[in-house]
């Protein structure tokens, strides 16, 4: 796939869909790696991801794309957000 034919597919999908294929395409990432990712485990500074029990349940790091940094900020904010509002009302 090229990157113009790339870059159209990821044009077309939703949201956090979108936001994780980024993700995934600039990283080199695995999905299976992507899923379980926490906040800590991406570091801005750095421009870094560190993979925890990726292929052979070894740790490892890889780059942290810059494109997907805007949108990855506004996904922390808003996740924070949701988590703030669930320990408001016990379900943190």
């Amino acid at each position: 796939m090229t990157h113009p034919e790339a870059t159209r597919v990821l044009s077309q999908m939703p949201g956090t869909s979108q936001l994780v294929a980024r993700l995934l395409y600039g990283s080199g990432m695995r999905l299976i790696e992507s899923m379980p990712l926490r906040v800590k485990d991406v570091d801005f500074a750095q421009h870094q991801v560190t993979v925890c029990q990726g292929k052979g349940r070894k740790d490892r790091l890889t780059m942290r794309p810059n494109a997907v940094v805007p949108e990855l900020t506004k996904h922390f904010a808003r996740v924070r957000e949701l988590h703030r509002q669930d320990c408001a009302v016990g379900a943190g």
